[in-house]
């Protein structure tokens, strides 16, 4: 174990590997450091017993058991130095004293008390080597001065304490930098990893969209010319034999509507194979945001090309034309809107007067679009149907998706779409659209009840 496990230690925290070490490297210098040190404490154990009148044996199992106490540094750094201060008076354990002082600075012990107990090793040292000095120089045949034993105590003192210190104080500061710098490496590849995961649902998201949105145009699209398609069809079937020249003009109209439909559709594959054209494109710099910009670029380029509310009058025109007694009513001064605003006041036209071919048969229908200050308002409203409508006949299947995409449509621009059946027995929609799509605050409920009254 490095000594960051010697700090983690100091701190009461479990060690990771066998008893307080965390790897086998650190049990094998802190052993041989403490065999090192057991044996210089045992050699200078013997002086220690001849000064003091003791056995020898005495002074060497003294010296080994005091020296032996260095292998707990990194689990109780305060111990060691405590011990090696203890037997400074004795002059021994000075690599004791050293690592020690060296492992407690390196340590997460409060400075505090790093600093109380090197100011007592400093002191213990001083006295210690005061004593010595002054024996030695008293036993000496010169005179040094007064100034010497005081000088050569305090550099010896110094010595012994300061640089321990010092480089522990350093390499635990470096160490703890070192962890804080690893912790916000870790942080940051969390965050990271978040951002791309958040980006990997962005783009998910926006590949939903996309399909959502090709969805609803195909169902536009095909609903709607199809739908007409088959009303033809049917009529041209009933009056065939009857009035051929009747019959000669639905079958007229059935290819007008084919015609129309596979235009219509052509220039919806001309969008997505050009929206597709931009991902590749883009896929290698950015590659989940690719997929978001091309999406929305096909959007874009689907909303300009796309029907406007200019053609809405076509449109009921080619309703009547199947049969069905169609009214447009026109309120306010007509001008241009966004693209995508007039787009999907189309689609909601046109799919409300597809659900009418389809579920009320021989109906009247009252078209009404009103362009209001910041708005434009849209209403279809029908009768009951007509049990007896040749259009009844027809068959028309239903996906039950025409006024789910119609809201989708309506809501995706800040708009308001209510619908449900009259009083009467028919079916009403109707449709509020803000002027500009930036204006995507909402549209209060007082609008949409305006358009359903009126």
């Amino acid at each position: 174990m490095t000594t960051t496990g010697a700090q983690q230690d100091a701190t009461g925290s479990t060690a990771r590997g066998p008893l307080w070490w965390g790897r086998r490297r650190s049990a094998a210098l802190d052993l041989g450091l403490g065999a090192v040190s057991a044996i210089e404490c045992a050699l200078e154990g013997v002086g220690f017993a001849e000064a003091a009148a003791l056995p020898v044996p005495f002074g060497v199992l003294f010296g080994l058991v005091v020296g032996a106490v260095l292998v707990l540094r990194r689990r109780w750094p305060i111990a060691v130095v405590l011990v090696s201060i203890a037997t400074t008076p004795a002059e021994m354990g000075y690599l004791m004293g050293l690592v020690g002082l060296y492992t407690l600075a390196a340590s997460d012990v409060p400075r505090r008390i790093t600093v109380t107990l090197a100011g007592m090793s400093l002191a213990a040292t001083f006295i210690v080597t005061f004593v010595r000095v002054g024996q030695d120089v008293s036993s000496a045949d010169f005179d040094p001065g007064a100034w010497y034993v005081p000088v050569m105590a305090g550099f010896m003192s110094l010595g012994l304490t300061a640089p321990p210190v010092l480089l522990g104080l350093y390499i635990g500061a470096r160490r703890r930098l070192m962890e804080s710098l690893r912790e916000r490496a870790d942080s940051l590849e969390q965050e990271l990893s978040l951002l791309a995961d958040r980006a990997e649902q962005r783009a998910q998201w926006a590949r939903t969209e996309e399909r959502t949105r090709i969805a609803r145009e195909m169902h536009d699209v095909v609903a709607h010319r199809v739908s007409l398609m088959v009303v033809h069809a049917a009529a041209l079937q009933a009056v065939a034999l009857k009035d051929p020249q009747k019959a000669v003009k639905n079958a007229a109209l059935v290819g007008d509507m084919g015609r129309q439909a596979l235009t219509e559709l052509r220039e919806m594959l001309g969008v997505l194979r050009a929206g597709e054209s931009e991902k590749r494109a883009t896929v290698d710099p950015v590659p989940l945001a690719a997929v978001g910009a091309a999406a929305a670029a096909a959007a874009k380029a689907a909303a300009q090309d796309g029907p406007a509310l200019a053609d809405i009058e076509a449109l009921v025109e080619q309703s009547r034309q199947a049969g069905m007694v169609v009214e447009l009513a026109l309120q306010g001064a007509a001008r241009p809107y966004a693209p995508d605003v007039e787009q999907t006041a189309y689609r909601v036209v046109q799919e409300a007067l597809t659900n009418v071919h389809k579920h009320a048969a021989g109906a009247k229908v009252m078209v009404r679009l009103a362009h209001r200050e910041a708005e434009v308002a849209m209403q279809v409203e029908n009768g009951a149907p007509d049990a007896s409508g040749g259009s009844a006949a027809a068959g028309l299947p239903s996906g039950g998706n025409g006024l789910v995409g119609m809201r989708e449509r309506v809501t995706a621009l800040g708009g308001v779409f209510v619908s449900g059946p009259t009083d009467a027995g028919g079916f009403r929609v109707s449709a509020v659209l803000p002027d500009r799509v930036d204006g995507r605050d909402g549209v209060p409920d007082r609008v949409a009840d305006q358009a359903v009254a009126e």
